[in-house]
């Protein structure tokens, strides 16, 4: 029982499962506006509810366990990564390997049991998600990749709700795209150095923090402006609208932090944004409803 205990508290730590929190309130939006849409009711059932936390979870876990095979030569040499469980034997390679296959079968599986488009959408969806892992070593645009994986998370929402991507659902994902890829530009400004010093691809690394800074403001600025499109395209109410406000206040608050004080980036990373993401469905969830 203790090594069962520590078998899942070792692949907790390679997933870091709290960051699905970033991912899954943007999925419930969509399906809980899609769903009011064709439906008349925000409620779109308890299958759709646990195939589409399936489908989450197993697309991220996926994603997690990819990036953290194919950077284990990159984090075996940073002291910031050098403790996690993908480096420091923990958990096999080999292990790994079946754990990502595993993941992906179960996505596929989940997927099949949506919808036709869930289905055929569920291969690219893989290949983006792994994709990052690879774009970050020759490109600084990894950073948008990353925010593209996330950004699907709406559009997998509607899709599995009315098997239709609408122009409010891409919108959504921009945002969301713009937000992840703003936040993940903060983060990596902790591997500036790193990154420099073994030729890695960062905004950070080539062309400093002042820049990543400002490109981070424009990204959230990007962010706010593209929900405001959402909610307006998707004929939202004023809750919605106050959402969108409050996100705003929130990501102000956020590079204020960095800015003043830079050993609170993991505050500003996880603890805001997480609440940004929680904050957001339940205004849609309320003006839905």
């Amino acid at each position: 029982m203790q090594h069962f205990l520590k078998l899942i508290k070792d692949i907790n730590e390679l997933i870091m499962f709290k960051h699905s929190i970033f991912a899954l309130p943007f999925i419930f939006i969509a399906m809980i506006v899609s769903s009011k849409q064709i439906n008349g009711t925000s409620w779109f059932g308890w299958e759709l509810l646990i195939l589409g936390i399936l489908a989450a979870l197993s697309a991220r876990n996926f994603a997690m366990s990819f990036n953290r095979y194919a950077d284990r030569d990159i984090d075996k040499h940073n002291p910031r990564t050098a403790n996690r469980p993908s480096v420091d034997g923990r958990i096999g390679a080999r292990n790994i390997k079946i754990f990502i296959v595993l993941n992906a079968l179960v996505f596929v599986i989940v997927a099949y049991n949506i919808n036709s488009l869930a289905f055929y959408l569920s291969f690219p969806i893989l290949v983006t998600l792994g994709g990052y892992s690879i774009f970050k070593r020759f490109s600084s645009y990894a950073h948008l990749v990353l925010g593209v994986s996330l950004g699907l998370a709406p559009i997998a929402g509607v899709v599995a709700v009315s098997e239709n991507i609408t122009l409010w659902s891409i919108f959504l994902a921009i945002g969301v795209m713009f937000w992840v890829a703003g936040f993940d530009l903060l983060y990596s400004l902790q591997d500036m150095e790193y990154d420099k010093q073994n030729g890695l691809f960062s905004i950070p690394s080539i062309y400093g923090k002042k820049a990543t800074f400002f490109i981070s403001k424009l990204f959230h600025a990007l962010t706010i402006l593209f929900w405001l499109f959402f909610v307006i395209d998707a004929k939202l109410g004023t809750l919605a609208h106050v959402g969108v406000v409050v996100s705003a206040i929130i990501l102000i608050v956020e590079h204020k932090i960095v800015m003043k004080d830079f050993t609170k980036i993991d505050r500003a990373f996880f603890t805001l944004n997480g609440y940004l993401g929680i904050m957001f469905f339940i205004f849609i969830l309320i003006d839905r409803f």
